[in-house]
């Protein structure tokens, strides 16, 4: 079954539908796959969107060859992707010999990076976030590249404003966004370089039933933990959307690579969520703390322009969460951090 506004489903059970909703393509997805060649790789593919992300994409191209590559340290990752016919590679990225020893995909989704803990090695954070990104650029010349990055490449904007647009020139606080900047000036140089087709996909706060901005404003007013809106404006897309998009840009590849923002289109205040909530669970949320005029905000009407609006909008996302967390379902256990102001993670 296609993915629609009119196929979403009122709640998400179990931790198997919420895959094999992440999993289910839109026509659009299958339409754009259609229109490029090739076996699809998705390097640094353990992490939290990565294995939804190939799932997703052998959905959408049965035919395709879809890889999956990353160290598996946890081979768990490993049996649920080979379970749906995604091939995996054990590689450590870090490893210049091994990348080299890949197959020449055409088509590389790029998710390898390091956020949480990053404060607590720097050297290493900048080597998976910089480092990394050199050596792959160097290895696939000739691969289309959809590379991982993230909103907080850009400095903090107004509230009252619509986000900050591509054009925005990079200018974050702490050595995490620095090195995602750097990130996204290895496969800028060396697409300048190698004529490299690609785009870097700057996403903000992807929401999935386990984790993200939304699971935890909930679990903090379901709990009564007081929530700080200091930082109280966000933008957010559910896991599938963004999966998706990061899909769909391997056919809207521009050369040299650029960037494209990627969240839902709303401007939402984290008082408001966290009202929402506390509706639903009748309870009046513990809320500290003054809301400051400037968050990390993107204007995303260039991926509307080329994508739409996405499939699962906000309202649909809060009841989802609300039903999720009301029922003690499984969490990552990672909160996003999203309150941060310093860059420090």
């Amino acid at each position: 079954m296609l993915l629609t506004r009119q196929t979403l489903p009122k709640t998400i059970p179990d931790i198997a539908a919420l895959d094999d909703l992440l999993c289910r393509p839109t026509q659009e997805l299958i339409d754009d796959l259609n229109k490029v060649e090739g076996d699809i790789m998705i390097l640094g593919v353990a992490g939290k969107m990565g294995p939804t992300l190939a799932g997703l994409a052998k959905a959408a191209a049965p035919q395709r060859r879809v890889i999956g590559v990353a160290r598996f340290t946890d081979a768990s990752f490993k049996h649920w992707l080979q379970a749906r016919g995604i091939e995996t590679v054990n590689c450590d990225l870090l490893d210049e010999a091994a990348i080299n020893t890949l197959p020449k995909a055409p088509n590389i989704v790029f998710m390898a990076g390091r956020k949480f803990g990053a404060e607590g090695d720097l050297s290493l954070t900048w080597a998976m976030n910089a480092h990394v990104p050199a050596l792959v650029a160097q290895a696939f010349p000739s691969s289309r590249i959809v590379a991982f990055s993230t909103g907080c490449v850009y400095p903090f904007v107004p509230i009252d404003g619509t986000g900050s647009p591509e054009e925005m020139a990079p200018n974050p606080p702490g050595e995490y966004a620095q090195s995602c900047v750097g990130r996204e000036r290895m496969f800028e140089y060396f697409s300048h370089k190698f004529g490299t087709p690609g785009r870097l996909f700057r996403l903000n706060y992807a929401i999935d039933m386990r984790y993200g901005v939304l699971h935890d404003i909930a679990t903090k007013v379901l709990a009564g933990t007081p929530i700080d809106v200091g930082l109280g404006h966000v933008n957010f897309i559910w896991q599938g959307d963004a999966s998706a998009q990061a899909l769909r840009c391997l056919a809207h590849c521009t050369t040299p690579t650029s960037p494209i923002n990627v969240s839902g289109h709303e401007i939402l205040a984290v008082r408001d969520l966290a009202q929402k909530f506390g509706d639903r669970f009748g309870r009046a949320p513990v809320l500290t703390g003054k809301e400051e005029p400037t968050a990390w905000l993107t204007d995303t009407s260039q991926a509307v322009k080329l994508f739409g609006l996405p499939v699962v909008d906000t309202e649909q996302l809060i009841a989802w969460t609300a039903d999720w967390v009301s029922r003690a379902m499984p969490s990552l256990g990672k909160p996003t951090k999203y309150e941060v102001r310093d860059g420090r993670y």
